[in-house]
């Protein structure tokens, strides 16, 4: 069994589709066929049966299939480690959601330092999509993430939540929230809990003109426009001490729950609890 054979049919797992396989994929679909007949062949049963439809399990392929998704792990995990870590005891390859990332990357960086001193640490700043597919795949060991997008062996733990504030710039006007419109106003669309609270709270400024996925946009449209918008509240102490935004008064605090995702077979182990129950303390820590 060769990786890329795993990885195509895991992926028609998901796509029941020979075609849109190869295309997610970047092959020819000829390419995708032979992959799967060559596992076949390894394995000794049929897989997938086609269709008009396209393509689905047959028993031994939904046999198969956790056992694949296993592989796929063992498989990235042992590149990893053969790859080294400069000589280090281990390495962490961790994922922050890219708000988590672009405030104070250093702020994880420091705690896992101060529980594991002897670890290399990749960070990767992501959306929480690809990041769940990648702790599934075994490219990230631990990822803190905005959605969770439940998916077979990941584990999703709750850790707490960010609070954002309104904010204006000094001197634009939008001091009050009576005072902010829909035109004078971004959307921080960050993830769909997010949205939701801001829609029942905020209903008259649910559908402005500008919108952004991203805290670090948003901010830069905040100053550059001369507009209201939602940021971090680590991120508002900054800009309130440069005097560069105010509160806007009268605005509700939203908050943005923030989850753990670790691959289910790295739930038990004591080393990972710690890191969780560190990522957690630190979301915690006052500034």
């Amino acid at each position: 069994m060769q990786p890329d054979q795993i990885d195509t049919f895991l992926d028609l797992c998901e796509t029941r589709s020979f075609n849109r396989t190869a295309e997610r994929l970047g092959v020819s679909q000829s390419t995708v066929s032979g992959r799967v007949a060559a596992l076949e062949r390894g394995l000794g049963v049929a897989l997938l049966r086609r269709s008009r439809a396209g393509c689905e399990l047959t028993t031994e392929g939904l046999r198969f299939e956790p056992h694949a998704r296993a592989l796929r792990h063992s498989m990235t995990e042992a590149r990893a480690a053969a790859r080294g870590a400069g000589g280090r005891a281990m390495s962490i390859r961790l994922g922050l959601q890219n708000d988590l990332a672009a405030g104070d990357p250093a702020r994880w960086v420091r705690k896992v330092q101060q529980v594991l001193p002897q670890a290399a640490l990749y960070i990767e700043a992501d959306f929480s999509a690809q990041m769940c597919r990648d702790v599934l795949s075994g490219v990230l060991d631990l990822a803190l993430l905005f959605t969770p997008h439940p998916m077979p062996d990941i584990h999703f733990e709750t850790l707490g939540e960010l609070r954002y504030r309104m904010v204006a710039p000094v001197g634009s006007g939008l001091d009050t929230l009576g005072a902010v419109t829909p035109d004078r106003y971004v959307l921080a669309n960050l993830a769909p809990a997010f949205e939701r609270m801001h829609a029942a709270l905020l209903p008259h400024l649910s559908l402005p003109a500008l919108a952004a996925g991203q805290g670090a946009t948003v901010q830069g449209l905040i100053l550059e426009l001369g507009i209201a918008g939602y940021q971090e509240e680590r991120i508002v102490r900054g800009l309130v001490a440069q005097g560069l935004v105010a509160p806007v008064e009268g605005a509700p605090v939203l908050t943005q729950p923030i989850h753990a995702a670790i691959h289910y077979r790295n739930r038990p182990r004591a080393l990972w609890r710690k890191m969780i129950a560190a990522m957690r303390e630190n979301l915690g820590d006052p500034e």
